[in-house]
């Protein structure tokens, strides 16, 4: 159920998100904001082998943000810029969330449930990492 509502937050935010102009700031924050998350693995509870943690970020960072990266762009409104998604984007947020989900039912049998939390605390940061530096890319091509 708290899964079920953190996705409809997710959305609900998405769309309040979509209707402001983009900038430089509101691309950046987000993961840098996320970035404090890594405190988490001060806590012995939390740390994974580094090989796992590699692979939870490439994961994120190459197969999750894909579909991300195909269904944003950024285009000039006038003086601002703004997100365009395309009506899948939704779609791939829902099923992201899904993935999410199933996979950590399966990961929850083979590790504690803070290291699996650690885990995929990293996939999702690899793949907002990627999809807002290169939003942040697109972002600083509209305006130069």
């Amino acid at each position: 159920m708290a899964a079920l509502a953190g996705l409809s937050a997710v959305l609900v935010w998405r769309v309040r998100e979509g209707r402001s102009a983009v900038t430089a700031r509101k691309i950046l924050i987000p993961p840098v904001g996320m970035s404090t998350g890594f405190c988490m693995f001060l806590v012995p509870a939390f740390r994974v082998p580094w090989t796992w943690a590699l692979f939870a970020f490439l994961i994120g960072a190459i197969a999750l943000a894909y579909p991300l990266l195909l269904t944003s762009r950024l285009e000039r409104a006038g003086e601002t810029i703004m997100m365009k998604r395309s009506g899948a984007f939704f779609a791939v947020i829902i099923v992201l969330a899904a993935v999410r989900y199933f996979a950590r039912g399966y990961f929850d049998r083979l590790l504690t449930i803070e290291q699996t939390g650690g885990l995929f605390f990293i996939l999702a940061f690899g793949m907002i990492l990627r999809w807002r530096l290169s939003m942040f890319f697109e972002y600083r091509a509209l305006t130069a």
